[in-house]
């Protein structure tokens, strides 16, 4: 295969997984990522596990004429745009660094992208574009609204896309809605590895029972859910990188824009995660109950139907597998990429 994919954002968590699935089915990977919240480590482990080489820039999207050096010197011919800041909590506390970082960044790769004629693009979008939804399972027809500025920054992004496609339907754009992703690769060898102190559930879980962080908070227990705790669609991480691979295949059908869900279609509590992780690594892990997070909700799953339909795509891992995975990664990894090779 001689198609070369630009995956901005490639040495985070799940772009470093999709650059695995990208080698191992044969597309040349060129990568950009600024390292704010991930380590050039991942590549050297990439490398290791596909044995195949990554084109690397350490640039950010916001230095316009460095992105557009990248196009002109690469033969690009598809964009999995990855690269954003990400944390919904940080993201109340400084939205103007949000929507600069993820907006004016998008924007950037556009108008390059539109310059060089490479209009063939994969969006990592998110659940939190539904905002509280009426209903669950959630789907793609769903109406969109969301509750912070991180989720603000995903949906201002669909609508630009969607601005630009019905421009020009010469783009072919698939936006892929996330749902949860842990686990971590079965080599143990990539994973989330957040700089300080993890955002996401599950990496805290995992610090927690290596014993470097003293409890999981667990953000309010009088959610409307069967035991308290939130409810989310966790899908491993792998799976979901898999799901990029169909998404880039349906866009070389030229479907024009497509929505999916990229989830399992059943949800957990954050309860019924700290055991399933105490399963996992054989020991108990404290929590305590704090209060809710602003602009968190109850329960959130997708109907993943349509990927399943349309790309042929399902997530095949259980939550034994996420857990037990992301407990190897951990416990091979203890400073995550950023002090540990």
């Amino acid at each position: 295969m001689d198609e070369n994919i630009l995956v901005t954002g490639g040495c985070g968590f799940i772009g470093s997984h999709t650059v695995i699935e990208l080698l191992n089915a044969g597309y040349g990977v060129i990568v950009i990522d600024n390292l704010s919240n991930s380590s050039e480590k991942a590549l050297e482990r990439i490398e290791h596990i596909t044995g195949k080489s990554v084109k690397f820039y350490k640039k950010d999207l916001l230095d316009e004429k460095a992105v557009d050096d990248i196009f002109a010197k690469e033969d690009i011919s598809s964009v999995i745009h990855f690269a954003g800041l990400k944390a919904v909590g940080e993201s109340c506390k400084i939205p103007l660094v949000y929507f600069n970082n993820n907006i004016t960044g998008t924007l950037n790769l556009l108008k390059i992208m539109e310059k060089y004629n490479v209009k063939s693009l994969v969006f990592s979008s998110s659940a939190t574009v539904y905002g509280k939804p009426e209903s669950v399972p959630i789907r793609e027809d769903f109406p969109l609204s969301v509750s912070n500025p991180y989720g603000r920054t995903k949906l201002i992004i669909e609508d630009m896309l969607r601005d630009i496609y019905s421009s020009d339907n010469s783009w072919d754009i698939a936006l892929l809605r996330y749902f949860n992703p842990i686990g971590a690769h079965k080599s143990g060898e990539i994973g989330e590895s957040p700089n300080g102190i993890p955002n996401n559930l599950l990496p805290y879980v995992a610090k927690v029972a290596a014993g470097e962080l003293e409890a999981v908070n667990v953000f309010g227990n009088d959610y409307d859910t069967p035991d308290g705790t939130g409810v989310r669609d966790y899908i491993h991480v792998v799976d979901l990188a898999e799901g990029h691979i169909k998404a880039l295949e349906k866009l070389s059908s030229h479907p024009g824009l497509v929505t999916y869900n990229l989830g399992t279609g059943k949800g957990y509590s954050v309860l019924e995660i700290i055991k399933n992780f105490e399963k996992a690594c054989g020991k108990k892990i404290p929590y305590n109950i704090t209060e809710r997070r602003p602009g968190d909700i109850d329960m959130c799953y997708a109907d993943p139907k349509k990927a399943k339909e349309e790309l042929g795509w399902e997530a095949k891992r259980d939550i034994d597998q996420m857990c037990e995975d992301a407990w190897r990664w951990q416990s091979k990894n203890p400073k995550g990429l950023i002090n540990n090779f």
